[in-house]
C-alpha cells in the first residue's frame, strides 16, 4: 500500500511540476518513440505513470540545462530538490522516514527516464539514493530518523566513500583507519574520486576498525563540518561535470560511535550490498543515454542529406541503427531482470546484477558512440547533445566496480557452481 501511495503522489506532483514537454537533448525535433524501443512495454499502469513523470521532468527541468551544467560545472541543487518533491530523493527508502518505498525495478525505470535529460545529474541522484538506502537498511531507529528524512527531501545530500588512492578494484585492502577512543572513532586516511565531495552533507565511509581484509571494515556516517574532515581540489573530468568530484580527507576526525551503521566488521558487506543496487542504477543511467541517442540518431538520419538523399536511405546506416536498437532493448531487458532478482533476493542476484552492469554499460556506450558517428562532424560539437551522452557514460564502465571486476564476479559464480 505504501508503494501505491508513493505512485499516486509522484503522478500528482509530476502533473504540477512538469507542465510542458520540450525537445529531447535540447537540439532535435523530437518525434514519437518507435514501438520496438518503447521503454513502457511490459510495465504496469502505475509504472507507466511515474515513468512519464520522470520523462517529463527530464525534458522540462534537465535537458534544457544539461549543456550549461556540463560546461559551467554547476551542481544543480535546486533542480534535484524539485526531483525530490516527486519522491526521487529516496526512491527505495521506506516511507516511514520519508522515502517512496518503491521497488528496484521501479527505481531503474525512473533513472532510465531521468538520464535522457542529464546523465551526470541522474547518476549523482542514484548515488545519493544508494547512500540513503544504506542508512535506511542498516541504521537503527535513531539513525534512520536523524538522516533519512533530510536525504529523501534532498535538503541534505550524501556521498559514498569507498575508493581510496591505493585501493580501487581491491576495495577490501582499504587503509582508512578508525580507532575507537571512548564514544568516538578517530578517522585517519583519505578517499578518492568521491562524487559530491565537498558539496554534500553526509558521507557514508568505509573504514578499517579491525585487522586486514573485508572483516576488518566498518561503516561510519560522517557529517560535514566535523573537525578533521577536509576535501581535496575539485577534479577536472571528461564527463559527469554537473557533480563535483574531490578527495575526502580525514585527519584525526572524531566521529561518534553512534554514527556507525551495523556492527563492527559489517562495513564491507554493507558496501557490497549497496553496490549491487548501484550497479543496476548506473546501468539504468547508461540505458537512458542510449535511448536518447538512438532517437537523436534516427531523427538526424531522417533529415540529413548527402549524395542527393537523406541518410535514412543508406542501408549501412539502417543496419547500424537496427543493431543499436536491438542492443538497447537487450540491455533494458537484462537490467530489469537484474532489478527483479535483487528485489527478490534470488541466489543469482549478484551475478545477474554484474551481468547487467557489464553488458549494458558496454553496449550503451557503443550505442552512444555510434550515434555520434552518425552525426558526422556535428556530433563532435557541443551544440549537439549526443557528444555529452558519450562523455558522461564512459565512466560507467569504470565505477561501481569496473567491468573487468564484473567479469570476475560472473566467472566465479559460474565456476563455483560447476
Amino acid at each position: 500500500m505504501a508503494a501505491v501511495g508513493a505512485l499516486s503522489r509522484i503522478a500528482r506532483l509530476g502533473s504540477r511540476i512538469c507542465k510542458n514537454r520540450v525537445t529531447l537533448g535540447g537540439n532535435s525535433q523530437r518525434r514519437g518513440i518507435a514501438a520496438c524501443i518503447d521503454p513502457s512495454h511490459g510495465l504496469t499502469d502505475e509504472q507507466k505513470e511515474f515513468q512519464k513523470v520522470a520523462f517529463d521532468f527530464a525534458a522540462n527541468e534537465m535537458a534544457p540545462r544539461m549543456a550549461e551544467w556540463d560546461q559551467k560545472e554547476i551542481f544543480p541543487v535546486e533542480t534535484m530538490r524539485k526531483a525530490a518533491q516527486l519522491g526521487f530523493g529516496g526512491i527505495y527508502v521506506q516511507p516511514d522516514v520519508g522515502g517512496s518505498g518503491l521497488s528496484r525495478l521501479d527505481t531503474s525505470i525512473i533513472f532510465e527516464a531521468l538520464s535522457t535529460g542529464c546523465v551526470s545529474t541522474t547518476a549523482y541522484i542514484s548515488i545519493h539514493n544508494m547512500c540513503a538506502w544504506m542508512i535506511d537498511s542498516y541504521g537503527n531507529k535513531e539513525q534512520r530518523e536523524k538522516f533519512c528524512p533530510d536525504l529523501c527531501s534532498m535538503e541534505k545530500f550524501a556521498s559514498y566513500c569507498l575508493t581510496e588512492p591505493g585501493s580501487g578494484s581491491d576495495a577490501a585492502s582499504l587503509l582508512t583507519s578508525a580507532q575507537r577512543k571512548g564514544d568516538h572513532y578517530i578517522l585517519n586516511g583519505s578517499k578518492a574520486f568521491i562524487s559530491g565531495g565537498g558539496d554534500t552533507d553526509v558521507y557514508v565511509v568505509m573504514c578499517r576498525t579491525g585487522g586486514k581484509g573485508p572483516k576488518g571494515i566498518s561503516c561510519l556516517v560522517v557529517e560535514k563540518g566535523t573537525p578533521g574532515l577536509s576535501f581535496g581540489k575539485k577534479e577536472k573530468k571528461v564527463g559527469w561535470n554537473s557533480q563535483p568530484t574531490r578527495a575526502v580527507i580525514f585527519e584525526d576526525c572524531a566521529v561518534p560511535v553512534a554514527n556507525r551503521l551495523g556492527e563492527e566488521g559489517q562495513g564491507f558487506n554493507i558496501a557490497m550490498k549497496g553496490l549491487n543496487g548501484g550497479r543496476i542504477n548506473i546501468a539504468s543511467c547508461s540505458l537512458g543515454a542510449a535511448h536518447a541517442s538512438v532517437q537523436l540518431a534516427r531523427d538526424h538520419l531522417l533529415v540529413r542529406k548527402q549524395f542527393g538523399e537523406t541518410l535514412s536511405n543508406n542501408q549501412f546506416l539502417q543496419f547500424k541503427l537496427a543493431e543499436m536498437a536491438t542492443k538497447l532493448v537487450a540491455s533494458r531487458l537484462l537490467i530489469r531482470e537484474a532489478a527483479k532478482a535483487l528485489q527478490e533476493d534470488r541466489p543469482d542476484a549478484v551475478a545477474i546484477c554484474s551481468m547487467a552492469k557489464l553488458f549494458a554499460t558496454d553496449e550503451c556506450f557503443n550505442i552512444c558512440n555510434q550515434a555520434l558517428q552518425m552525426h558526422g562532424g556535428y556530433g563532435y560539437l557541443k551544440d549537439y547533445a549526443v557528444q555529452q551522452f558519450v562523455r558522461d557514460i564512459r565512466v560507467h564502465q569504470i565505477l561501481e566496480g569496473t567491468n573487468e571486476v564484473m567479469r570476475m564476479i560472473i566467472s566465479r559464480n559460474l565456476l563455483s557452481e560447476s
